[in-house]
């Protein structure tokens, strides 16, 4: 299962640090997938995706991919941002509850605010120097 990808002609404010681990997640959602670490013990999810589960400290882990579908639990409005992020303002941030049972931060891309408990889905943003991933109500 793919997610939708949107372009941005330009580079990100802030880019991530990929870790050996969070490299694969990283290259996979510049190909429009969206995925974590699932422990192969307990069965838990993570993410961000981690080489160890921190529910039962094993290192079996494996990938799976997610579907990006979810419901909006939380979000808010920065208008006061770090200098680093001064021309991403305002910044629509928002807490979603995937289908998954993962609770994950992230921007949302709305036009006019996504009302709490909304339907959402995850889309790859693909900067000229690297994918984001954002939030939008599904449609």
């Amino acid at each position: 299962m793919s997610i939708d990808v949107i372009e941005k002609n330009r580079p990100r404010a802030y880019p991530p640090r990929p870790t050996e681990c969070t490299a694969i997640f990283w290259e996979a959602l510049e190909k429009g997938k969206f995925q974590t670490t699932k422990c192969n013990d307990c069965d838990s999810f993570t993410f961000p995706p981690k080489p160890i589960c921190p529910h039962c400290w094993s290192s079996s882990v494996s990938w799976k991919e997610l579907s990006g579908k979810g419901t909006l639990y939380s979000r808010t409005t920065i208008y006061a941002a770090p200098a680093t992020f001064e021309n991403e303002t305002p910044i629509h941030a928002g807490i979603i509850d995937l289908e998954e049972g993962i609770r994950i931060a992230t921007q949302l891309i709305e036009d006019e605010a996504i009302p709490i408990d909304s339907p959402v889905e995850i889309v790859a943003i693909r900067y000229t120097d690297g994918p984001l991933y954002g939030a939008r109500k599904a449609e």
